[in-house]
């Protein structure tokens, strides 16, 4: 499994990168791997609170559905739209293309409460 060193990850198989004062997320690589191909994802609505580990969207696959819980609390303030019309970005490029949201956390500093890619990949 593919788990960037310079991303943040919380338990619930969510990843974040800061941008700027903005935190993009999305979903890890395990979490997709174990999902297999995707075939929607439901990405919150630009503007919404979110509070740290609440359920926020949903992404399906041909095997099952699982909740995307936030991984920091904040407002949504951007989404992919690509996703809509290919959610397998985020199977190709979790990473990348497959960014699914932004948020404008309350505090920043919580970024650092999440897991290192070593930790993360220690609790799998």
């Amino acid at each position: 499994m593919n788990h960037p060193a310079e991303l943040k990850y919380a338990a619930t198989h969510e990843w974040v990168r800061i941008e700027g004062d903005l935190v993009v997320t999305g979903i890890s690589d395990h979490a997709q791997d174990a999902l297999g191909d995707l075939v929607y994802v439901e990405i919150p609505e630009v503007g919404r609170p979110v509070t740290a580990g609440e359920a926020v969207g949903v992404v399906e696959s041909v095997k099952t559905a699982s909740d995307i819980h936030a991984p920091i609390s904040g407002t949504v303030v951007e989404i992919n739209p690509a996703l809509e019309d290919d959610p397998d970005f985020v199977n190709d490029d979790p990473y990348g293309k497959g960014w699914i949201y932004k948020i404008k956390a309350d505090h920043l500093s919580d970024v650092e409460k999440l897991l290192s890619n070593s930790d993360y990949e220690a609790g799998l």
